[in-house]
């Protein structure tokens, strides 16, 4: 990896260009001197004036550009309420109209599923929309520099940005960052998680400055989804849009239509939010997370529920030395997508209904292909938007066994 990059070392060269398609970090496309080349800060159709940055990483040269000007513009440009949107650059979207940010994210969907001819001709239903489309996020991680500057760094060209109000991150962790603002210099990272219901806090790392009145280093937060109390902990995962998250559940569960006599498998569980919620749903559940400071935080409840069983292990270890007949699965993998061992172990066992639940289209339509080589067939594609003002979209995939 080279060092950031530096103003002085980029070479100043402008264009005007032509948008196209989306591409894959939510940036346009335009043809530049043979290449396709992403674009941030523009929509597909309009033609801009750029700003071309070339430099290398990994020894790779890479070509991307920054909109500076509007030729002509789309019906769906809109002005960014944030006044850091662009130096910034961890929206992509702010300047788009909401309806037309979710019809680009079911085209993000289309167009990773068209690479394979399983999915190809799949219905893939209209994106459901976030309740809320700021102030969303119940988890931030800040960069610290220039004396305990809270801010982020730029993707394109690596500049630091000071941030005092983020319009993604919830009131809380607003507050939160007023109050560290310009005394964190003891540490380079800085992560605040919120409850959003239950207003608790956890900042990570413990800060030793006198001037910081808010206790910090806490080892967890408790947070409350759907009438339950859920213990996260600082290397845990737990999804960031809270009131989202809990819709989800309830499409997981309709879709999966879990029966009293149901044995269900909650594969990735992390903090065993999807196994709790639907266990009332079910006969048993078995939640295998491989994270032990999650499964720790999961039993804190899990413990006083009889038909939840937390198994401590990676997920293709796991399920493929279950003593259990799979009646239902749901996979939440991480971005990476399933393991190949794992996969090979769901072909085995055969669960009647699966639930894929993913945050990367890409390896979500690699591992649907595998399944689908099996003898499982795809019921409901529904894309649901965790994440407003950017490009990143989770889906919910329903599968199940044919005859």
């Amino acid at each position: 990896m080279t060092d950031p990059l530096r103003e002085q070392d980029i070479e100043k060269e402008y264009a005007r260009l032509r948008l196209t398609e989306v591409g894959p970090l939510g940036d346009m496309t335009a043809e530049y001197q043979g290449i396709n080349i992403p674009v941030f800060g523009g929509i597909d159709g309009e033609l801009v004036d750029v700003r071309i940055y070339r430099f290398k990483r990994r020894r790779r040269e890479m070509v991307m550009a920054m909109v500076v000007e509007v030729i002509e513009s789309s019906e769906h440009r809109i002005s960014p309420p944030c006044s850091y949107f662009g130096s910034c650059s961890g929206c992509q979207w702010q300047h788009i109209d909401y309806p037309y940010q979710l019809y680009l994210k079911k085209r993000i969907v289309l167009k990773e599923f068209s690479s394979y001819q399983s999915l190809s001709s799949l219905e893939v239903l209209d994106v459901i929309s976030s309740p809320s489309q700021f102030f969303y996020r119940n988890h931030a991680r800040f960069t610290v520099r220039f004396g305990g500057q809270l801010g982020f760094s730029n993707r394109i060209t690596r500049r630091f940005v000071r941030i005092d109000e983020c319009m993604l991150m919830s009131e809380k962790i607003n507050e939160t960052l007023t109050e560290l603002q310009d005394k964190s210099a003891e540490t380079t990272n800085l992560s605040i998680r919120v409850g959003v219901n239950t207003k608790d806090i956890l900042i990570q790392p413990t800060l030793l400055n006198p001037d910081i009145t808010l206790e910090t280093g806490q080892r967890w937060y408790l947070e409350n989804m759907k009438g339950v109390k859920f213990r996260v902990a600082s290397p845990s995962f737990f999804q960031v849009n809270t009131v989202q998250a809990e819709n989800m559940v309830e499409i997981i569960g309709d879709l999966l239509d879990l029966t009293k006599e149901d044995t269900l498998v909650d594969a990735y569980a992390g903090v065993g939010t999807f196994a709790i919620l639907l266990a009332d749903r079910a006969g048993k559940v078995i939640a295998i997370e491989e994270s032990s400071s999650a499964v720790e935080d999961a039993k804190f409840l899990a413990d006083n529920i009889e038909n939840v069983q937390f198994v401590l292990g990676k997920t293709e270890d796991v399920i493929a030395d279950l003593d259990a007949e799979i009646d239902a699965l749901i996979l939440d993998p991480p971005r990476v997508g399933c393991h190949p061992d794992a996969l090979e172990a769901i072909l085995r066992f055969a669960p009647k209904k699966i639930a894929y639940v993913s945050c990367d289209p890409s390896t979500l339509a690699r591992d649907l292909d595998i399944l689908l080589q099996g003898n499982y067939r795809i019921d409901h594609v529904q894309p649901i938007d965790m994440f407003p003002q950017t490009y990143h979209v989770e889906c919910v995939v329903s599968l199940s066994l044919k005859d």
